[in-house]
C-alpha cells in the first residue's frame, strides 16, 4: 500500500494536460476565471501590439481637440494638450506588460529558490534565512521603493529589479509553507529511502506538487507590480515622461483637469481596476484546476 501511494500521486502530478480539454474545463467550472483569463490575454495583446492598435501617436498633440469628450474619433476622449487618451492607455498597457511580467517572473523565481531550499533543508539554514526574510518584510514596501528609486533614479529597469527583489523575498514564505507540507508526504519519504538525490526529489516530487501556489503567486504578483508601478508613477518616481503610464496619467493631467474632463482619470483608473481584478481571479481559477491533488479525482 505504501509503495502504491507514491505511484498514484506521481501519476496525477505528471499526467499531461490537453489544452483543449483544460480550456473547456476552465469555461465550464470557472466561468469568472475564464472571463478573467480572456481579459488578461486581451491586456497582453494590447500591450504587445500597442504600436499597431493605437490610432494616434502616444504624444501626438492636436490643440484643436483639447479636452474633447469621448467620441467615435476619440473613444477615451483627449487630454489638455489634445492627445488621444486611448492611444496613451494602450502604450501604458505596453509598459505595464513589460514591467509586470518581468518583475513578477523575477519575484517568483526568487520565491521558489528561497522557499524550496529553506522548506526542504530546514534546520539552522532555514532558521537563519527566515529571520532575514522577517527583517526584510518589516520594512514598508513603498518606503523601500521610494528610497531605491530616489538613489538610482527613475527608470523601467530600476523598477523591475527593485520590485522583483522586494516581492520575491517576501513571497518565499508562501512557497516555504507549501514545501514543508509536501515534504512530509509518503512519496517523498519513499524517494529518499530508495536513494534518490536531493535535486531529483526537488524536481520530480516537490516542485510539481507546489505548482498551484506558484501559479497563484505569479498571477497575484503581476497585479501587485502593476499597482506598485502605478503608485510610483503617481508620485513622480516611475517611468519618466514622455512615456505614458497609467499611474502617470492619473497623476498628471488626470488629477489637474479631472473636473473639466472626468474621462482623464476614469480611463486609466478603469484599466488598472479591470486588469488587476482579472489577473487575480484568473490565477485563483488556475490554482483550482492545476492542483495535482484534485486533477485526478472524479
Amino acid at each position: 500500500m505504501s509503495a502504491a501511494a507514491p505511484t498514484l500521486t506521481e501519476a496525477r502530478a505528471d499526467a499531461p494536460i490537453k489544452p483543449a480539454g483544460f480550456v473547456r474545463r476552465l469555461i465550464r467550472d470557472k466561468p469568472l476565471g475564464a472571463a478573467g483569463g480572456l481579459i488578461f490575454l486581451l491586456f497582453l495583446f494590447c500591450g504587445i501590439f500597442a504600436d499597431v492598435l493605437a490610432p494616434y501617436g502616444m504624444n501626438e498633440i492636436n490643440p484643436i481637440d483639447r479636452l474633447q469628450a469621448p467620441s467615435w474619433a476619440h473613444p477615451f476622449g483627449t487630454d489638455n494638450l489634445g492627445r488621444d487618451m486611448l492611444s496613451r492607455c494602450l502604450h501604458g498597457a505596453k509598459l505595464s506588460v513589460i514591467i509586470g511580467l518581468s518583475a513578477a517572473t523575477i519575484a517568483t523565481l526568487i520565491s521558489v529558490i528561497i522557499g524550496i531550499a529553506t522548506g526542504y533543508l530546514g534546520g539552522k539554514f532555514d532558521l537563519i534565512v527566515q529571520r532575514f526574510v522577517d527583517a526584510w518584510m518589516s520594512f514598508p514596501e513603498l518606503i523601500i521603493l521610494i528610497v531605491v528609486v530616489s538613489v538610482l533614479g527613475p527608470g523601467m529597469f530600476q523598477i523591475i529589479g527593485t520590485l522583483g527583489l522586494l516581492l520575491g523575498i517576501a513571497g518565499s514564505r508562501i512557497i516555504r509553507s507549501a514545501v514543508v507540507s509536501v515534504r512530509e508526504n509518503m512519496y517523498v519519504h519513499a524517494a529518499q529511502s530508495i536513494g534518490a538525490t536531493t535535486p531529483r526529489i526537488l524536481w520530480k516530487h516537490i516542485l510539481p506538487n507546489i505548482l498551484p501556489p506558484i501559479i497563484v503567486l505569479f498571477t497575484t504578483r503581476v497585479g501587485a507590480v502593476i499597482l506598485a508601478e502605478s503608485g510610483l508613477s503617481f508620485l513622480g518616481l516611475g517611468v519618466p515622461p514622455p512615456a505614458p503610464t497609467w499611474g502617470g496619467l492619473l497623476s498628471g493631467s488626470g488629477r489637474t483637469y479631472m473636473f473639466q474632463g472626468p474621462w482623464l482619470a476614469l480611463a486609466p483608473g478603469l484599466c488598472l481596476t479591470v486588469v488587476v481584478y482579472a489577473t487575480n481571479v484568473f490565477g485563483d481559477a488556475l490554482r483550482d484546476l492545476l492542483d495535482p491533488r484534485l486533477r485526478g479525482s472524479r
